[in-house]
């Protein structure tokens, strides 16, 4: 006998807004290594703590989060991005970038990648194609393509494409009083330390790192 309108409960549906909100969550936890807070979480979209307690409570109601009770941190994806139809949005690769030893930038397009626009909400952005090991430490390794955010300012501990010396390099952007440095994640290899007189540029920041293949 065939039972009709039985099996798998089908996936509801979920908004633009709850669809960022659960890509900003990846996001932080893929940088960071755990979920954000509430507070975390708010001020990274720019709404208010009710606001964003209420974006989880729909994730959770429509089985894309789960939620620990008695936890700060207490936020786990359960669905992930991948199992999601995703608006995606075409962002221009720029050349081949050294993550070891800084190269010239090369400015020309030579392909494109496919990003979630839940990434790349607002703003210009491009790829680079990383070459070295300095970054591994960070989850970027060897021909990872690592999208960008152009801006021209940066906080310390943000991940950067930096000019220096008309060279364009990926580190770790470190500011103490007056010592900027751009830091590998890699124990071979030395931080960079900058003056007032080397002419450092940030250019982006990165916010995604994608695999070839």
């Amino acid at each position: 006998m065939e039972h009709k309108g039985r099996g798998r409960r089908p996936v509801e549906e979920i908004t633009d807004s709850q669809l960022n909100t659960l890509g900003e969550i990846r996001r932080f936890i893929n940088h960071r290594g755990f979920p954000p807070t509430i507070k975390e979480l708010a001020d990274i979209l720019g709404i208010s703590h009710a606001s964003a307690h209420d974006q989880v409570n729909q994730l959770v109601r429509k089985g894309y989060l789960k939620r620990e009770a008695r936890k700060a941190r207490s936020i786990s994806i359960v669905r992930e991005l991948k199992d999601m139809p995703a608006v995606m949005t075409a962002v221009p690769i720029v050349g081949r970038i050294s993550a070891g030893q800084p190269i010239i930038a090369v400015e020309n397009i030579v392909g494109e990648i496919m990003v979630e626009s839940s990434i790349t909400r607002s703003g210009r952005y491009f790829a680079l194609e990383v070459a070295g090991d300095s970054m591994v430490n960070a989850g970027i390794k060897e021909r990872d393509l690592v999208v960008v955010r152009e801006q021209p300012v940066a906080e310390s501990g943000d991940i950067v494409v930096a000019m220096l010396n008309d060279e364009a390099t990926v580190k770790r952007l470190f500011i103490s009083h007056e010592n900027i440095e751009l830091r590998p994640e890699n124990p071979k290899h030395r931080p960079i330390p900058v003056g007032p007189d080397d002419g450092m540029r940030i250019i982006g920041k990165v916010v995604a790192i994608r695999r070839p293949g």
